[in-house]
Parts: structure tokens; C-alpha cells; sequence
């Protein structure tokens, strides 16, 4: 049975391994490995202490997905943020994902964000059904936006406006 739950202080050293494992995946994130996880715990407390919507999958304890909206820092954007979320391969699929955005999208409404953002790779066919599914709609592409190891990829840009 997957739970999701407001991310705590107990939960920051399994979200460091499920980002880590979701990213050494080369295929999701454009990053190839989770940052060190001092300066991750330091990030992590620091959107905790300020509300961010932050949510977890949590399946008997061990953090199996996230997602999170990070407000953008200057003050003319600052009704918008950024969505990142990230689910274990083995549960892909099962509708944790769907559960884990409707959650944080919610809170994000709450926090006070009008419009949030996300870039996703062009070949991550079921996130982008996902996010059109949610309300997001396409408003771009950037080209060769990542290359990992030797592999560039397209990024599509999805925004979705809420309380409007």
C-alpha cells in the first residue's frame, strides 16, 4: 500500500537514495547522480522550514517516489514554481505518480502559486500523458537541452495554471 505524505525530517536520507536511484537511471532527470547528500539535507530542511509543497510515496517505510514545486526566487515570478518529481522504476505505472502530482499540486494551490512549470524529456512518452492528463498544457521545446554521457535530448516545457 502506497502512502503519500508531507515530506519530514525522518524521510530526507531515503528521498537522497530514491533520487539518487532515479537519476543514476540517465533516462528521467538531467542529472546522472543525486547532489551530496549534506548539501541535499540542507536544501531539503530549508523548503521544509518555508512550506514548499513537498510530497513522498512511502511504501512501508522506504521513499519510493517525490514530488515537489519549488517557487522560482525572484519576486516578479514568485507566483510560479517548478515541478520535480521521480518514481522507482518497479513502481511506475500503478498510479503513484498521478496520486503523488494531484497531491502537490493541491498544496501548491494552497502555498499560493498560480502557474507551475516543468521541463520533460521528449521521450518520456508516459510522464508527458501524465502531466496532460493533470491540465498541463505543451508551450515549447528547447532542443539538445541535456546530453548525458554521449545522448542529447529534447526537453518539452508544460505549464499548468491553477486557481483560473
Amino acid at each position: 500500500m502506497i502512502r503519500i505524505v508531507e515530506i519530514n525530517e525522518s524521510y530526507i536520507t531515503g528521498f537522497h537514495v530514491a533520487f539518487d536511484t532515479v537519476s543514476r537511471e540517465k533516462l528521467f532527470l538531467a542529472r546522472t547522480e543525486a547532489p551530496p547528500i549534506d548539501s541535499f539535507r540542507v536544501a531539503v530542511r530549508e523548503n521544509i522550514e518555508k512550506g514548499v509543497p513537498q510530497v513522498l510515496a512511502i511504501d512501508g517505510g522506504e521513499v519510493v517516489g517525490w514530488c515537489q514545486i519549488i517557487p522560482h526566487p525572484r519576486p516578479a515570478e514568485s507566483h510560479c514554481g517548478t515541478l520535480e518529481m521521480g518514481l522507482i522504476k518497479s513502481y511506475r505505472g500503478r498510479g503513484a505518480g498521478a496520486r503523488l502530482l494531484e497531491e502537490c499540486l493541491g498544496r501548491a494551490g494552497k502555498f499560493g502559486l498560480e502557474r507551475v512549470e516543468l521541463e520533460v524529456f521528449s521521450s518520456n512518452d508516459a510522464a508527458i500523458q501524465l502531466y496532460l492528463k493533470a491540465g498541463f498544457v505543451h508551450e515549447g521545446e528547447k532542443i539538445r537541452a541535456v546530453k548525458i554521457d554521449t545522448a542529447y535530448m529534447n526537453n518539452i516545457l508544460m505549464a499548468k495554471f491553477l486557481n483560473s
